[in-house]
């Protein structure tokens, strides 16, 4: 069943802008989503986040502001808490003189799509709300792998998904690219999916908010053009079953070079199976918070002793939150690991 688009009655300049930011796990959209919140533009935000995984780990990495954030745990946005986002945007607009712009970042597995959707079959929202651009930001160094995977029979390709549905693709990590033949390959195989979007290359996310934000980008007869079925809201997609999250949390304070040997070897073993891990972690004998951030084999440990984020508050409950997303995790292993690495 296909849904026809009708013209609204309440002029754009009235409607509340949305952007979609999306883009593979660990292409930096939490990052962007921090520039963005940092940045001098003036504009009153409300940010709408999607986790794939057992446990929260973004609401502590997003930096703490005015704007508002709501979480949205344990399903992918394209598919089992869509009514969730139609929800929540419901309940945002009730009180829309508080904000003039909706942020919402979805998972690294979400297919776009989906979510565009919403805006264009629910009646009450596209009264309201419209589409300012899907924004999707690409790993540098490991998109090229992931566009060329092979998956099953009838299981999409999420990064081919997201790069074709782009009306700003954010080129980040362009810095740890130095060979300029390997570039404009990667520059050529994102051409061949979409030669429309504005390809805007980047260090740490760290884009001009006039070139993502308000930019009108976003054209549903392009995007028909392109996918026929857009609008029907019976249309289904599959993802890859063998892609799981698994995720922890530990009350007991970990030993930090216990946690280093770890993460380390466990990622050059099976990080290319990992594709994204993630933690905010309590170090034994420390008030500083540590998180990791990991990406297939790179990982990085930063401390709030370095002005990025805050120390642990002193009547704060502290414990440590891991999360793994891959291919074919082993619960059991992961877990075992994780434990090994308390401090007593």
């Amino acid at each position: 069943n296909h849904l026809s688009v009708c013209p609204s009655t309440m002029s754009s300049d009235a409607k509340v802008p949305v952007t979609i930011i999306t883009g593979f796990l660990g292409a930096g959209k939490t990052t962007l989503v921090n520039h963005i919140l940092t940045a001098k533009h003036g504009k009153r935000i409300a940010i709408i986040e999607n986790e794939f995984g057992e446990v929260g780990i973004d609401d502590g990495l997003v930096i703490t502001t005015k704007e508002e954030i709501f979480e949205m745990n344990n399903g992918c946005i394209c598919c089992t808490v869509r009514q969730d986002l139609v929800r929540i945007l419901g309940k945002l607009m009730r009180r829309k003189e508080s904000f003039d712009h909706i942020i919402i970042e979805t998972t690294g597995l979400a297919d776009p799509a989906p979510v565009a959707q919403t805006f264009f079959v629910d009646d009450e929202l596209k009264e309201q709300l419209y589409l300012d651009a899907i924004v999707t930001i690409c790993d540098a160094v490991h998109l090229s792998t992931h566009l060329d995977e092979i998956k099953p029979d009838g299981v999409e390709n999420e990064s081919v998904e997201q790069v074709a549905f782009a009306d700003r693709i954010v080129l980040n990590k362009i810095d740890l690219v130095t060979d300029d033949e390997t570039k404009q390959a990667l520059i050529s195989k994102i051409r061949k999916i979409n030669a429309r979007a504005r390809i805007i290359e980047t260090t740490h996310a760290a884009v001009d908010i006039d070139d993502v934000l308000g930019i009108r980008a976003f054209d549903l007869a392009t995007v028909v053009e392109m996918d026929d079925a857009f609008l029907d809201v019976n249309g289904t997609h599959e993802h890859d079953a063998s892609v799981t999250s698994v995720g922890f949390t530990i009350a007991e304070p970990l030993n930090l070079e216990k946690l280093n040997a770890w993460i380390g070897s466990l990622l050059r073993e099976k990080g290319v199976d990992i594709f994204r891990s993630k933690g905010i972690l309590s170090i034994e004998g420390s008030l500083e918070k540590y998180v990791f951030q990991g990406v297939h084999m790179m990982m990085e440990m930063t401390s709030s002793a370095e002005g990025a984020f805050p120390k642990w508050n002193e009547d704060e409950a502290r414990s440590s939150r891991m999360i793994f997303i891959g291919r074919n995790l082993d619960r059991d292993e992961l877990e075992r690991g994780f434990k090994q690495c308390l401090a007593k």
